[in-house]
């Protein structure tokens, strides 16, 4: 029990803390490597060329004792889709970041439970019922954790850190591209979570996911900074934001992600989100001397009360769920059948 308890309940936690740890990390060398002159592209691409490369060897491996998956259309078509969802998140997310800072990513980040809740619900994977108090906070939490991002993006109000220089403009178009692409984060959580009901094999996955953003990112990168002189990383920044990136932080992220979906369901991942917030507040201060903004402060107040009310709605509908499966098992309710696009969670109960 305890092992089991260890594998279903503490190592998903420690795993998605991690990644966040991760990924703020890996905004923060973006970020100052940009500063340097670093185009967002150049990035993406090279990122992307070096985590196919470092899962090169551990797939060849994989394939050699498990074979390649059979490459049906419910499968393909989901993976093309994902990789274009991420492509896009991509494009959207760097150059948000570049025009705004990892604070302001990390604050926009606290929609992604929200926009993951709904689109849950529309693809029939979370319950609602208006009568029942936990499906009321969700909704309610949903529409402050919206709210609260809205403040962080359109009120800056005075600054608590020293400044990073940003215009209002290009703080707001910024957030705008960064609430993108946790728009599309949400999508790629809900397709990644159908991916993993039909081949259930993270690295493998993880692996076509990033070949598909190397074939898709190279040439529009290259058509987009045509200059090769450009291509060349020559500052320490630069290489060391690219290496971090490519070699580890995309394909953790990505791994962890196509497990905990698989094994919690999408809305589990998408909650882990508002804690890149205080990871990046510190992070930012510390090493870029980043702007804090009392704007920042109370939309991540409100987004983080509009978040608690969302999770405490899904504890009390896993435990309504539970106490009724419990209590049907002899009864004509046990011969339910689950709906197709369920989530892994509702599934098991």
């Amino acid at each position: 029990m305890a092992r089991r308890y260890c594998y279903n309940e503490v190592l998903p936690f420690t795993a998605m803390a991690a990644v966040e740890c991760s990924n703020v990390v890996q905004n923060i060398l973006f970020k100052a490597a940009s500063s340097k002159g670093m185009s967002y592209y150049i990035f993406i691409a090279y990122a992307y060329i070096l985590a196919t490369l470092a899962l090169l060897p551990l797939i060849c491996l994989l394939l050699c004792r498990k074979g390649l998956p059979k490459f049906e259309f419910p499968l393909i078509s989901r993976l093309c889709f994902l990789g274009l969802v991420g492509f896009a998140g991509q494009l959207c997310a760097y150059k948000g970041l570049e025009l705004g800072s990892p604070t302001l990513s990390s604050a926009i980040s606290n929609l992604t439970p929200a926009f993951t809740f709904i689109l849950a619900v529309f693809f029939r994977m979370e319950k609602v019922a208006l009568r029942s108090s936990s499906t009321r906070a969700k909704i309610i939490g949903t529409i402050a954790s919206m709210s609260g991002a809205s403040v962080v993006v359109l009120y800056k109000g005075p600054e608590v850190q020293q400044p990073l220089g940003s215009s209002q403009s290009k703080w707001v178009f910024g957030g705008l591209l960064l609430a993108a692409s946790y728009l599309l984060s949400s999508f790629w959580y809900i397709i990644q979570s159908q991916i993993m009901k039909i081949y259930p094999e993270e690295m493998i996955v993880t692996f076509i996911y990033n070949l598909s953003l190397t074939i898709l990112s190279v040439p529009v990168c290259f058509l987009a900074e045509s200059n090769m002189t450009s291509w060349r990383p020559t500052r320490s920044i630069v290489a060391a934001s690219i290496l971090y990136s490519g070699l580890f932080a995309l394909n953790f992220s990505c791994g962890v992600h196509s497990w905990g979906v698989r094994l919690k369901g999408p809305v589990y991942v998408a909650i882990f989100k508002p804690l890149s917030i205080v990871i990046a507040a510190i992070m930012s201060a510390f090493f870029l001397g980043d702007a804090l903004y009392l704007g920042s402060v109370i939309g991540a107040l409100i987004l983080s009360a509009g978040l608690y009310a969302v999770l405490w709605g899904k504890a009390q509908e896993e435990e309504m769920t539970h106490y009724d499966s419990g209590s049907s098992s002899f009864g004509p309710l046990s011969s339910c059948k689950v709906p197709l696009l369920q989530s892994h969670n509702d599934a098991e109960m």
